[in-house]
């Protein structure tokens, strides 16, 4: 059975319509989904890339990616605002993730998103993360108190390494795998779902 990992960090508006689509991906090849948070600064830091892309890119190019969020939200028929608050500090909410079991995770992530994308909320403060995640049923006290924990800090290190190792460039990005042996194939962005449907369908290109 293929499995999927879906390597994220709210800080991508792509990442955010990716996280809309991709549990229902997963569920049509009954694929088993991993969401995967990492600190996408870092890992740019570690592989040279701009810290925030957007600034380095010319104004007709930031003028066309403006348009382009915009109409795969409108096709995916999802709420879409451009946040007044850019770009964000999402260490906190990513360590909240973290302390959370895969079956959890998503109700968190998704709504998480949702504040930052569609609601414009400052999802780097911490009366707003824990309304959040009381919102969508945990303990948001327990959540944030659990982002100073050194372990929550240390993970957080870790899963963004491992993205690293996996060869992520950007978020967000796929690994399509059929065993845990399996290096398994790799897609960057959320505009290679239709390739990843193919994939977990057990496609394989002669390229890898």
């Amino acid at each position: 059975m293929p499995k999927l990992t879906f390597f994220f960090d709210y800080a991508s508006p792509y990442a955010y319509l990716g996280a809309t689509q991709v549990a229902a991906l997963a569920d049509k090849h009954h694929a088993p989904l991993t969401w995967h948070p990492f600190l996408l600064g870092g890992l740019f830091r570690a592989i040279g890339t701009p810290l925030v892309p957007l600034f380095e890119m010319s104004a007709a190019k930031r003028a066309y990616q403006g348009v382009d969020i915009q109409r795969w939200a409108d096709h995916y028929q999802v709420a879409y605002t451009f946040p007044s608050r850019f770009p964000m500090n999402t260490v906190k909410p990513l360590r909240m993730a973290l302390q959370l079991d895969s079956v959890d995770r998503p109700r968190l992530v998704l709504p998480l998103f949702r504040a930052y994308w569609a609601d414009d909320r400052d999802i780097s403060d911490a009366q707003v993360l824990r309304a959040i995640a009381d919102e969508a049923g945990f303990d948001g006290a327990a959540l944030l108190a659990g982002c100073a924990d050194p372990s929550v800090k240390s993970r957080l290190h870790e899963t963004t390494e491992q993205a690293r190792a996996a060869g992520v460039c950007g978020a967000p990005s796929f690994l399509v795998q059929s065993d845990d042996e399996d290096d398994g194939m790799l897609f960057w962005g959320q505009d290679r779902l239709g390739l990843i449907d193919k994939a977990l369908a057990g496609w394989r290109p002669a390229c890898g």
